[in-house]
């Protein structure tokens, strides 16, 4: 099996305004898909959204904001009795996305002339790849990443490792 790219994130929201002023009017990426509850009126088979089309054809079930093309940030409002946000890094499984650029220093000045906090200044990972951190408006915290020619995630570093620790 070959896997060509990741086609999506999926995060569910108590804020889909902010959420979504956020990633398309503060980082200026687009939604493409905005689907309805009425999409899924007479399909019992999708339960709670079929019932909801009923009550709420109108509101949203979903939103893919394009991240870069064919690849999307997806957006479910908060289900009924959905527990709150944790907080990051308490719990194992999922840690942070990251976004690549072609100019870091360039998309900080975007980044806060758009009103966006800088979690971590950029600075050069140990991977000798560019880095700055910022988070969404529900806690999501992601990095902001440029390649450098020296860059690992391009050359690798696994014969070295296995050289120096033999695994």
């Amino acid at each position: 099996m070959k896997f060509n790219e990741i086609m999506h994130l999926s995060f569910y929201t108590d804020q889909m305004d902010a959420m979504r002023d956020f990633y398309e009017n503060k980082l200026g990426l687009k939604a493409k898909i905005i689907m309805r509850y009425d999409a899924y009126k007479g399909n019992p088979n999708r339960g709670a959204w079929a019932q909801r089309a009923e009550t709420d054809p109108t509101g949203i079930a979903y939103i893919f904001i394009e991240l870069a093309p064919g690849q999307y940030l997806e957006l479910f409002p908060k289900a009924d009795g959905q527990q709150a946000h944790e907080a990051p890094d308490t719990r194992l499984g999922y840690s942070h996305f990251a976004l690549m650029v072609d100019d870091i220093h360039a998309a900080r000045e975007e980044l806060v002339k758009a009103g966006v906090d800088i979690d971590i200044e950029p600075n050069k990972g140990q991977s000798e790849t560019w880095q700055m951190w910022i988070h969404d408006p529900d806690g999501n915290k992601f990095e902001i990443m440029q390649y450098t020619e020296k860059s690992l995630q391009h050359h690798g570093n696994i014969a070295e490792d296995q050289k120096k620790y033999g695994k």
